[in-house]
């Protein structure tokens, strides 16, 4: 897809504003089940422990059929795949609102898994070449920022709403906007051809690349160490800072807005200099978690080093999905997915050992620990991308002043011959 030529220098197209408005709905719908689960459990006869796995499936679903529905879409144009893909997102909440079936309501959530899987890969695609290689980082930076303002906005409301409407009420609102979207998509992005110059084995063959699964690493890393504090940041803030519980909401807040600062962040800054932003802000991130336990016994303190883990931890996040968009070259699809489902294995993996550390003599701040590991490991990955790069401008370099010598020593050699 082309780039916009009719935007102006600094703006980003449209299009990108739009896919950033489907990322929204669909980063509620993920995360706004932990706010309905009380009502979820009761209305449909479960306990909370099996209505906990809706929101085990959803990240499942991503993990899975996030790169399985991006090649599957493989061939189909990109406009008409994320039309498909809403509209899925739109029936599987509309399903799961009128059934009265825990299964039910579980395989829709898989399905909705699917279709946010498949609208990633491919809106992530279309934002850069739309944006053009100079805005490529900000436009994911926006179209996660939708992701991020999710958990600060859409997250809150739903809950809020379901609390009045009960939990089907934010689903019927879900599958309404999500149709809406479609109608928008359909609208304002542009119709590309049906792309059967792509082939699986093409986006097959660009994994092949070491530096990408490195930018992959990253994701998974920081992703993990962040969201492993945050999962559990609830008994650290009361337990442990002696916050009131009634003051846990707007500290969560305090975490989104800091998260969405740090999208916009790594947004603006990873176009120019992707590899010092994201070093000095995993460096930032591991450090933030690590003071996270020696000062988490103050309120004022455990505030804002929460505030600080999200606003670094995020700057990271537009980046090396940028930067793993950018070495798959042509064949971007699959990988955006994996993007994708980096950060939700970082997810899963980073709260599972939250737990384990959760119940050892480490206690509250067993998660802070775990997580500032993590963050700190994000560097490994980050360092080996710099390393490799001067290793490869060096090979590049080299080989462009190679037939300069051979012109020189065969100009030099010419008149001793004679």
């Amino acid at each position: 897809m082309p780039s916009a030529a009719g935007t102006p220098t600094g703006k980003l197209p449209f299009v990108v504003w739009v896919l950033a408005a489907g990322t929204f709905l669909m980063g509620t719908t993920e995360f706004v089940i932990a706010g309905l689960l009380p009502e979820i459990a009761g209305d449909l006869g479960v306990g909370l422990s099996r209505a906990g796995l809706l929101i085990t499936a959803f990240a499942v679903g991503m993990i899975v059929g996030g790169p399985t529905a991006a090649l599957v879409t493989l061939r189909l144009p990109r406009r008409l795949t994320l039309v498909l893909a809403l509209s899925l997102f739109a029936l599987g909440h509309v399903v799961a609102a009128l059934s009265t079936s825990f299964t039910v309501v579980l395989a829709a959530r898989v399905v909705t898994a699917l279709a946010t899987g498949a609208f990633w890969a491919v809106g992530f695609v279309i934002a850069t070449a739309a944006a053009g290689p100079a805005r490529a980082t900000r436009a994911v930076g926006v179209m996660m920022g939708g992701l991020t303002l999710a958990n600060v906005v859409g997250v809150p409301i739903g809950s809020f709403v379901g609390r009045y409407t009960g939990w089907r009420g934010p689903f019927w609102a879900l599958a309404v906007l999500a149709a809406l979207a479609a109608v928008f998509v359909a609208r304002f992005i542009p119709a590309t051809e049906q792309r059967a110059e792509l082939s699986v084995r093409a986006e097959v063959r660009a994994l092949r690349q070491g530096r990408l699964w490195l930018a992959l690493a990253a994701a998974v890393l920081i992703m993990g160490g962040v969201l492993a504090t945050y999962t559990y940041i609830t008994p650290l803030l009361t337990d442990r800072a002696g916050i009131p519980s009634g003051a846990v909401p707007p500290v969560l807040i305090v975490f989104g807005l800091g998260a969405l600062g740090g999208t916009a962040i790594g947004g603006r800054l990873g176009d120019r200099r992707p590899m010092a932003t994201t070093i000095t802000a995993a460096a930032v991130t591991a450090l933030a978690l690590f003071l996270l336990i020696p000062l988490s016994t103050g309120p004022a303190t455990a505030v804002v080093l929460v505030f600080l883990m999200a606003l670094a931890g995020f700057t990271v996040n537009p980046v090396v999905t940028s930067l793993a968009v950018r070495f798959a070259g042509d064949a971007p699809t699959l990988t955006s997915a994996l993007s994708t489902s980096a950060y939700n294995t970082g997810i899963a993996a980073g709260s599972a050992l939250a737990g384990q550390a959760l119940n050892t003599s480490l206690g509250l701040t067993g998660p802070a620990l775990v997580g500032a590991a993590s963050a700190a490991l994000t560097l490994l990955p980050l360092i080996a991308l710099v390393l490799g790069g001067t290793r490869r401008q060096a090979r590049i370099a080299a080989r462009r002043t190679a037939p300069a010598r051979i012109r020189d020593h065969g100009t030099a050699s010419v008149p001793s011959g004679r």
